[in-house]
């Protein structure tokens, strides 16, 4: 039984190389994942490259993916601008109403007070 915190071998497979990494049990299986996936790419790109050498195919999956996470993170950046921006019309919307409400309060206050 391991120890929380402790890193036990996993075997990952890319292409046919065989691989043994180690890493934290509760890290497993998002690891797996990754490997499958890396496996994936190097696999597509295996198909569509002349003769390459398994560096090579590590090299070309690295780049592409990382290509598509900044890709993404890019995309993602923009929407939470455009949430952001919501978000501070909303706040002044809010803000405006809840003036106006008090206005409107105290004025009914002042209504309701015998006259001196």
């Amino acid at each position: 039984m391991s120890t929380p915190g402790s890193n036990e071998p996993v075997a990952l497979r890319l292409i046919d190389r065989e691989f043994l990494i180690a890493c934290a049990p509760e890290e497993r299986d998002g690891l797996i994942e990754a490997a499958a996936l890396l496996d994936r790419k190097m696999r597509e790109l295996r198909a569509n490259t002349r003769a390459p050498s398994f560096e090579r195919l590590a090299v070309l999956a690295a780049v592409s993916m990382t290509h598509e996470l900044l890709a993404l993170r890019k995309q993602q950046g923009g929407h939470d601008q455009q949430a952001a921006n919501r978000l501070a019309t909303l706040r002044q919307r809010l803000e405006i109403a809840l003036e106006n409400a008090d206005t409107q309060h105290r004025e009914t206050v002042a209504d309701l007070l015998p006259k001196a």
